[in-house]
């Protein structure tokens, strides 16, 4: 009775584990993100009709999106960085360095443009509207080429002005995957990109609302 009884425990707790996992797994591919947003129509999503894996998640935004867009228009390794965590993505050598000012410089100005995640890994922008959407894609392969990749990529950010004037930030991933295998090697990691991304929104916001702090009102 012990045996069977310690079995019964054990079931319990490994289902309790697994659906915890899940609850967890599921807010973080919504993260900020309501249930209107998520079935929203964004731009990119045609790229990508039918993904394996998507997340959508957001973030309010006391500002406008005038103030919101130069912040995502310099985003990348090789622009203004992802105000993320630099010095986890620099562990892995990606030499990341967040800009804490506006670099006009650095944006991305049309489409084509390349944006990169690291040195040898890019996406290339293929749609953009100022102050409204930015959307990024690559298929991106182990060695940093697009030869062999093991999934299709897309990466859209957009913004939609308030009745109040701020902004709603909309971040969505895409993934279409191209091999067997592909999902061995993206649903692992999604947890660490949904940290990277909450502390990007964040980033974002804290120095979008700075930047319309600053600005002389009307």
């Amino acid at each position: 009775m012990g045996m069977v009884r310690g079995m019964v425990t054990g079931a319990a707790v490994a289902a309790a584990v697994v659906g915890a996992v899940a609850l967890v797994r599921r807010a973080s591919l919504r993260w900020g993100a309501s249930d209107e947003e998520l079935r929203m129509e964004l731009p990119g999503d045609d790229l990508l009709p039918a993904p394996d894996l998507e997340a959508t998640r957001a973030i309010s935004i006391d500002a406008a999106p005038a103030d919101v867009w130069p912040w995502i228009a310099q985003l990348g390794q090789n622009r203004g960085g992802f105000y993320s965590y630099d010095w986890l993505e620099n562990l892995v050598g990606v030499d990341i360095r967040t800009a804490g000012r506006i670099v006009p410089e650095l944006r991305v100005r049309a489409v084509g443009d390349v944006v990169n995640l690291a040195p040898t890994v890019a996406l290339t922008v293929t749609a953009l509207e100022e102050e409204r959407h930015l959307v990024l894609r690559g298929a991106v392969a182990l060695d940093g080429t697009g030869e062999g990749a093991p999934y299709d990529f897309t990466w859209a950010f957009v913004l939609l002005r308030r009745f109040d004037g701020s902004t709603r930030l909309i971040v969505r991933e895409r993934y279409a995957y191209l091999t067997g295998w592909a999902g061995a090697m993206v649903e692992p990691v999604e947890m660490v990109s949904f940290l990277m991304t909450e502390r990007m929104l964040r980033g974002i916001r804290d120095r979008a609302e700075r930047t319309a702090a600053t600005q002389p009102t009307a």
